[in-house]
């Protein structure tokens, strides 16, 4: 097992930076106190987040977006989110930490929220809203040994995408097992993978 696995290290609220990689937000609250807000396209993912969120002592639950209806994983307004909506930038602007290197635990994370399959390649999407994240966050998964090109998808939305076996395994190692019921189908699998020439 990777020192640096999700497996590896004890669940932590810093672990929520993974939403952030792709399209979640943060709502600050008189300069005090934040809130983590991301749509989910799927019951087992926001089952699966729900989860990930309560090991980490955050209270999180699925509502419809206010603007348009669809799921959304929002958190309570809590003081220990406040320093990771600081280091990801303002609701208006959001940005990538400088240095910022993602282990095992935060990859679980975007994993969780958006990692999927797409023609035998496997996509970590982006913030579509915030174009400024898409070459740090490529960057910071190149020094986590984990290189990627990037991609837009038939929709039109932006995406990391890791193609080959070695990049797979690392992945998977790094994010460990499936999450839970439902959600083998999009989790990493080097069998999975699309044979590359």
């Amino acid at each position: 097992m990777s020192f640096f696995s999700a497996e590896a290290c004890r669940p932590r609220v810093a672990d929520l930076a993974g939403l952030l990689c792709g399209p979640g937000r943060t709502v600050v609250f008189a300069g005090t106190t934040a809130r983590l807000l991301l749509p989910v396209g799927a019951h087992w993912r926001a089952n699966a987040l729900v989860r990930a969120c309560a090991e980490r002592g955050v209270t999180a639950e699925v509502t419809a977006c206010d603007q348009t209806g669809a799921p959304t994983m929002r958190t309570a307004f809590r003081a220990d989110l406040a320093p990771l909506a600081g280091a990801w930038g303002t609701d208006l602007a959001k940005s990538v930490p400088v240095g910022f290197a993602p282990d095992g635990a935060v990859l679980r994370m975007w994993v969780l929220a958006v990692g999927r399959w797409q023609d035998g390649t496997y996509l970590l999407p982006l913030d579509g809203a915030a174009p400024g994240t898409h070459e740090p966050l490529r960057a910071a998964l190149a020094r986590a040994g984990l290189p990627a090109a990037m991609y837009t998808t038939g929709d039109g939305d932006p995406a990391l995408r890791l193609v080959g076996r070695r990049r797979l395994a690392r992945l998977r190692e790094l994010v460990g097992p499936p999450a839970g019921p439902g959600c083998a189908d999009q989790w990493p699998d080097v069998s999975r993978m699309r044979v590359v020439s």
